[in-house]
This record gives structure tokens, C-alpha cells and sequence, in this order.
């Protein structure tokens, strides 16, 4: 098919070309002495996209998921008791990695399309006399359902109840997106991956560990092997890797964090609420209906559509991928013909999303949902037009 596809789904996001070129390179010496200026300028510099002057960043070859494991394994022993709202497909994935591992977890089920519960946690840790239970695991943004908790809600339930627990917060589809304060929200470890928010391929699984988590790391007995952070955390003192780093895709993160940096994170945030904003108008428009229960939970890097009774999502998504060079993201689990996801996230455009939303509207018309032709385009240029920066500033 000519012309470029139009990728819209929540990650793997599409990769500018700035990022392209800084990944054409041959391969190199990661022993050699000129290296560890490359890895000093990736972990000196990751702090600031989740809000920290404290936090010590790790990144492996390996995937955003892997860092649940590798942030429980090196933070509490094995077979200790947590606790867990689940919310969607990536909360359930979470506390399944948890409980694979041997960790005792304490759920509590929302319904899909709700966020994390702060009330319940802090209810949950208050019952917890004992002080059983060792971390609360988050996650901040569930791609699943297009729902974005508050983790400084979570924070404040946990200081409420005067619980020691460490917070862990899955930021795969938030961190490089959205407001993250690591600091403000005193998180534990914060766990993304290069493919979202980062704008790179997959590949690089990326951790950030709280001063709580390093002091503990050397006193920890738990068996740890790849994922120990041991000698992560030597090596990268000396600007190396214990084996062998994904050469080509350090060199991506390190400019993706210079591109970061120059549009600075308040904006990168602001940027993906307005872009988000005009596709939940278009959604409006169209006569649809968003998952997220309620506006405070919108998430402003993926949008779960549901679909009407008697449509199936599941055709949206094919025609639209098949008819019209249009990727869409697919309903999960119990979401599964329910929804069709539009992800919005990292190097993305008003033009863009427009050419996004008008593939959706021809796919939706072709699976027979009543829409009106044009509507949700321009709903969203609508308010893209109204909240520009007025021309010239």
C-alpha cells in the first residue's frame, strides 16, 4: 500500500526519524574507554523525566515488564505479603509476575475502567497491624482501559495509614508522557520501557530505584541473577554494563532524552493533554463512549473506545488496519470486541491524530456504526485550533 502507515497503537509508538539516525551507527566496543561517556550522559539525565534528584536509574536489555520482576526481586524478599488493586489487563499482569515469583498478594478487584482505590488501600494497610505487608504495586497509567490513577492519592493513603510499605508504580505507558513526580509521591521504584513515552523500538526495560531501595540492596538474601541490580549498579559507577548493554538502542534513549529536555517535561505533558483532549472530543462527537468511568481518569496517552451493543470491535480493528493502513489497538481480556484503542502518545501531532481519527471514522462507518462523516475530525481541530499558542509566541 503507498503512502506511510498510520501507527496508533498504545506502544510501540512511532520512532522520529532524529532518533532513527542517532541509532544508524555500526557497532561498537562497549569496553572501550569512550563509552562510558554515553552511559553517564543516559543515567545522569533519566532522573528528571520522573521528577527526581534522588532516584538511581537502571536500564536493561530486556522489556518494560521484566522491570516488575527485577524492582520486586531486588526490594523485598520472596514470599512476602502485598497488596494490589487490579483494574486492567496490566494491573492483572503485574500481580501475576508477583505471584509466579512466590509473593503472597492481597487483591483488590475494581471494575474495569475505575482506577486504583485509595480509600481501600488505605483501609487495607490500616487492618495490616501486623505490618505484613511489604509494597503496594501501581500502576499509574492501565493501557488497557485507558484509565490514568492518582499516585499521590495512593501516597497520601499510605501515609495515612502510617504503613511502611514501598510503593511500586508500573509508568510504562505514563513515564515521558505524563506528569510523574517520584519524589513528591515518595515511589520506590518506578518501572517503564523505551517503547512508549521514550519514542525508541522495544528492547530497554528501565527502573528507578528510591534511596529506601538502594540502602536495602546488599541486606537483601533474595536470589537474584540477570536482574540483580548489584552489580548494575557497580558497573554503572564506571560507565559499564555487567553484559553486553543494547548498544544501538542507548544511543536512541540518549537523544530521546535530549529531545525530552529541550521541549522540557511540563510541556511534554501539557502536549499530550491537548492532543489527547481533541481526541476525546472527536469520541464525543461520534457519539461513543470513552471506558474510563469518569474525566478525572481520562488518560492522556491512550483512549479506549467502546463500541456500541451489537458492534465488535474487533472488526474496526481489522478493517481499519486492512482497508485503510490504520493501527489501532485491540480490546484486552474481558475488553476484548468491546473496544478499540487509540494510542496518542510520544512523537505525535495534531495532523497526525487528525489523519488518525479520520482512518477510525471510515473504519467505523465500513463496520456499519452510525457516525456522521467528518464529525469527530473536527471536534478534535475544533479545540487544537482553540488551544494553539497563538501564532507567532
Amino acid at each position: 500500500m503507498p503512502g506511510r502507515p498510520h501507527l496508533f497503537i498504545p506502544g510501540p509508538t512511532n520512532v522520529p526519524d532524529r532518533l532513527l539516525r542517532a541509532m544508524w551507527r555500526a557497532q561498537e566496543d562497549h569496553r572501550s574507554t569512550s563509552f562510558p561517556a554515553l552511559t553517564r550522559s543516559i543515567l545522569d539525565r533519566l532522573p528528571a523525566v520522573v521528577g527526581s534528584t534522588t532516584a538511581t536509574p537502571f536500564v536493561f536489555a530486556s522489556s518494560g515488564s521484566a522491570m516488575w520482576e527485577a524492582a520486586l526481586l531486588n526490594s523485598v524478599p520472596l514470599g512476602s505479603r502485598l497488596l494490589a488493586p487490579r483494574y486492567g489487563q496490566f494491573s492483572h499482569l503485574f500481580i501475576n509476575t508477583a505471584e509466579k515469583l512466590g509473593y503472597r498478594v492481597d487483591v483488590l478487584d475494581v471494575p474495569w475502567g475505575e482506577g486504583a482505590p485509595a480509600d481501600a488501600i488505605e483501609q487495607a494497610l490500616r487492618a495490616d497491624t501486623a505490618r505484613e505487608i511489604q509494597g503496594v504495586l501501581l500502576v499509574h497509567n492501565e493501557t488497557a482501559t485507558g484509565v490514568r490513577s492518582d499516585v499521590g492519592a495512593v501516597r497520601s493513603a499510605l501515609d495515612r495509614a502510617e504503613h511502611p510499605a514501598l510503593l511500586f508504580v508500573d509508568g510504562v505507558s505514563s513515564i515521558a508522557s505524563l506528569a510523574f513526580e517520584m519524589d513528591a509521591w515518595r515511589v520506590d521504584c518506578a518501572i517503564t520501557g523505551s517503547q512508549k513515552g521514550f519514542m525508541l523500538p522495544a528492547g530497554l526495560g528501565i527502573l528507578f530505584c528510591s534511596p529506601r531501595v538502594m540502602a536495602g540492596l546488599d541486606m537483601l538474601n533474595t536470589p537474584r541473577a540477570y536482574f540483580d541490580l548489584r552489580p548494575m549498579r557497580d558497573n554503572n559507577a564506571q560507565g559499564y554494563f555487567p553484559s553486553t548493554p543494547a548498544t544501538t538502542l542507548l544511543w536512541g534513549l540518549d537523544e530521546s532524552l535530549t529531545m525530552l529536555h529541550e521541549e522540557g517535561m511540563a510541556n511534554v505533558a501539557a502536549r499530550h493533554f491537548r492532543l489527547a483532549e481533541g481526541v476525546r472530543r472527536a469520541v464525543h462527537a461520534w457519539g461513543l463512549r470513552l471506558c474510563a468511568a469518569r474525566p478525572e481518569l481520562y488518560s492522556d496517552t491512550v483512549s479506549a473506545v467502546v463500541v456500541p451493543d451489537g458492534a465488535d470491535a474487533r472488526r474496526v480493528i481489522d478493517i481499519a488496519a486492512r482497508r485503510w493502513n490504520l493501527s489501532l489497538g485491540s480490546g484486552l481480556a474481558q475488553l476484548a470486541g468491546k473496544v478499540f484503542r487509540i494510542g496518542h502518545m510520544g512523537d505525535v501531532n495534531e495532523l497526525m491524530l487528525a489523519g488518525a481519527l479520520s482512518g477510525v471514522e471510515l473504519a467505523l462507518l465500513d463496520a456499519g456504526v452510525a457516525v456522521q462523516p467528518g464529525s469527530g475530525v473536527a471536534a478534535a481541530t475544533s479545540w487544537w485550533r482553540e488551544s494553539a499558542a497563538p501564532l507567532g509566541s
